[in-house]
């Protein structure tokens, strides 16, 4: 039953678009960052890439927010698409590590976060969701507290995922 804290872009042009409560997406991740790495259990972080635009691979906006910095030991997966899974070596490196306990933060909730949490749960991960530690962006549609609420208690809750607080996860570990 080995876990891991997914950090799912988080990353400096996302950041610096100024996200939904991005004051405390960040605090709260660093806080769960902290937590795991005492506690031994593997940070993994995760970078959306693009051959162009905002998160250009290898640009400034590409890489992990500063604040969040990787250490030399903890892995980084790149992506091209809405899953963390596919096609970014995760899952094999996952299971080759025997970890079946996943707890997710990062951006965004109805990309990345939604798409990857549903594959996982596909994959039979057991997944963790720490809601003050997601976000995303309002859209034409929707306020991005609305598309959180919505996600959280409509899609996710009981259904792909246990959803925490920071300090529910920060109280268990």
């Amino acid at each position: 039953m080995a876990q891991a804290l997914i950090v799912i872009d988080i990353q400096e042009g996302l950041v610096n678009e100024n996200p939904y409560d991005a004051k405390n997406l960040i605090a709260n991740t660093k806080a769960l960052i902290k937590n795991f790495r005492d506690q031994n259990i593997e940070v993994i972080f995760i970078r959306h890439s693009e051959d162009e635009g905002l998160l250009a691979t290898g640009s400034d906006n590409w890489q992990v927010y500063h604040e969040l910095k990787p250490q030399e030991n903890e892995k980084i997966f790149n992506k091209y698409y809405n899953s963390i899974f596919k096609n970014s070596g995760l899952k094999e490196y996952l299971d080759s590590k025997s970890i079946t306990n996943l707890t997710f933060v990062g951006m965004q909730v109805e990309f990345c976060i939604d798409t990857s949490v549903k594959v996982g749960f596909e994959y039979g991960y057991k997944i963790t969701i720490v809601e003050d530690a997601i976000s995303t962006f309002d859209n034409i549609h929707l306020s991005a507290d609305q598309i959180l609420s919505f996600y959280k208690e409509k899609i996710w809750r009981n259904r792909f995922a246990q959803l925490r607080t920071t300090k529910e996860i920060l109280a268990i570990n």
